[in-house]
């Protein structure tokens, strides 16, 4: 299943663009779903349907959902209650009844991800298009996963769960209760639960479009979201150029922001296969206004982020992590190695990184920033190195 995840800049028709691309690809004979967490239903008025917890057809081929947050939030704590009864009862702590419980700020996302899960495991549908939150806000998203299963390995190690039945011993000579089973089953459905979505974002066939309106905030937020995406490996496959206005004329005004569109375009066409939708007069409402809308078609053989490791040992004795980083500035861009990851560091963005195998044996050497690249050299350890080579 192919899943391309539509971001970008806040404001620019986003929604529009998911809902035109899942639009695009029915009627060329996809079963696809367009899936967004929005509050409110912006999906459904841009498709013409009303959308809800329930998937809906909104078009022949073509499937809307707007997962209920609320609903799964209230489902969550109440099994939390359940399952906790003991300790909440040593806490003197009185239940949260479901019908009192509103959903905490980062719901919608938490529920956007379970959606994903859920539609890529059902195999029900050929492509699926999210429509995701505001470029700052989707990175967050995008690398909650990882972030998450990489907390629960140190909080809740995995390999301690093989010493469940020395609990009860430990307890008593510690004099403090231990971890509780049901604390360490927890941790490992999460971590499946979370698996699932990690693989659906990682996966050779998800990629990302970014939509912006041309100028200088444009570039900017396109530049942004760029780089990030690729810090975390991401994919992406088209720029949506929303918006984008006609030819001026003789109108002064007009033509002084077409220009400033057309000089974002020029700067954009270099770097990412740009697509223009032209600004309509109105904002697109049905599936004929979503037809009319050239949003490009779905690449069934998208080309994957890599990050390759070469050999140089024999030339000059180290081995070379290639990571792209386009549009990264040397001075925002800071490592780290612990241990066996290494921490990436660019302007606001951060990720830990496991480090190849044949790297855990090594030490770092230095690193470079260039034509888009880091190139982070690392020496064999002699202690650590095979002797054959």
């Amino acid at each position: 299943m192919r899943t391309i995840l539509i971001t970008g800049q806040g404001g620019t028709g986003r929604t529009t663009v998911a809902a035109a691309t899942a639009l695009k690809a029915a009627r060329e004979g996809t079963r696809t779903l367009v899936l967004t967490a929005d509050r409110t239903d912006t999906l459904g008025a841009v498709l013409g349907v009303r959308t809800g917890p329930d998937p809906v057809e909104a078009a022949p081929g073509l499937t809307a959902w707007r997962p209920d947050a609320a609903a799964r939030f209230r489902d969550d704590l109440t099994a939390f209650q359940r399952r906790a009864t003991t300790a909440l009862d040593l806490l003197g702590a009185s239940r949260l009844d479901a019908e009192e419980v509103t959903p905490l700020p980062g719901a919608e996302e938490l529920a956007l991800l379970r959606a994903l899960r859920d539609a890529a495991l059902s195999e029900k549908y050929g492509l699926l298009v999210v429509d995701l939150p505001p470029a700052p806000q989707a990175l967050a998203l995008l690398a909650l996963p990882e972030e998450l299963r990489r907390y629960l390995r140190r909080l809740l190690p995995p390999e301690r769960q093989a010493a469940r039945a020395l609990r009860p011993v430990l307890g008593r000579l510690a004099g403090v209760p231990m971890p509780a089973e049901w604390l360490y089953e927890t941790a490992g459905r999460w971590d499946l639960e979370l698996a699932a979505v990690q693989a659906v974002v990682e996966d050779r066939a998800t990629t990302v479009r970014l939509v912006a309106e041309p100028g200088p905030a444009g570039t900017d937020a396109v530049r942004t979201a760029a780089l990030a995406l690729a810090l975390h490996g991401l994919t992406v496959d088209g720029l949506i150029a929303s918006r984008v206005l006609p030819a001026a004329g003789d109108d002064t005004w007009l033509a002084g922001l077409a220009a400033q569109q057309r000089k974002a375009l020029e700067e954009w066409q270099g770097s990412f296969d740009l697509h223009e939708v032209p600004h309509r007069g109105h904002d697109p409402r049905g599936t004929d206004d979503l037809a009319a809308l050239p949003v490009p078609g779905v690449n069934t053989a998208p080309t994957p982020v890599e990050w390759p490791v070469t050999d140089h040992l024999a030339d000059d004795g180290v081995l070379v992590w290639h990571i792209p980083l386009p549009g990264a500035i040397r001075d925002e861009l800071d490592l780290i190695r612990r241990g066996d990851e290494l921490v990436v560091t660019v302007g606001q963005f951060r990720r830990i990184v496991p480090l190849p195998s044949a790297l855990r044996r090594c030490t770092v050497a230095g690193a470079a920033l260039r034509e888009g690249e880091l190139r982070v050299r690392f020496v064999p350890d002699p202690g650590l190195w095979p002797r054959d080579r």
